[in-house]
């Protein structure tokens, strides 16, 4: 079970901006729920009616951030940490709107089957979206039979 997420001012911004950090509208779609993708649509749109107007490097990193530039995300999400203390109600509101976009996430449930063979290889296999652990093995024994 992946564990909550805490949300703070940085991940509230970065879900509101996923739309445009993502490499293609397809590539967001297999990642979340039609709903969450409305639901980022709306979050932005807080956060512009919010954040628009405070300063010019804050304006522009709202239009950086819809460019896809990551690095903006910083300067929205510590102007967004204020706006979220001076007014709980605003907070509460975006927040809601987060946890609806984290519950419309689509989890990959799919099978990961792994072969190797021949001597000395060295193996990877995990789910890091789901909390996977990477194991790395140059030795791997596998015992068939019932356990005593």
């Amino acid at each position: 079970m992946v564990e909550p997420l805490t949300l703070t001012a940085s991940v509230i911004a970065n879900l509101a901006f996923q739309k445009f950090l993502e490499s293609g509208a397809g590539e967001l779609g297999k990642k979340f729920t039609t709903e969450a993708i409305a639901a980022m649509d709306s979050l932005r749109k807080k956060l512009w009616d919010r954040l628009r107007g405070k300063s010019e490097k804050l304006d522009q990193a709202l239009a950086q951030a819809e460019q896809g530039n990551k690095k903006a995300l910083e300067t929205i999400a510590k102007n967004l940490d204020v706006a979220m203390d001076d007014d709980q109600n605003f907070a509460t509101e975006i927040k809601t709107l987060a946890q609806q976009i984290q519950a419309g996430k689509i989890q990959d449930n799919s099978n990961m089957t792994q072969n190797v063979s021949g001597d000395n290889n060295t193996n990877i296999q995990a789910k890091a979206e789901q909390g996977g652990t990477a194991y790395n093995a140059h030795s791997i024994t596998i015992n068939h039979g019932k356990p005593d």
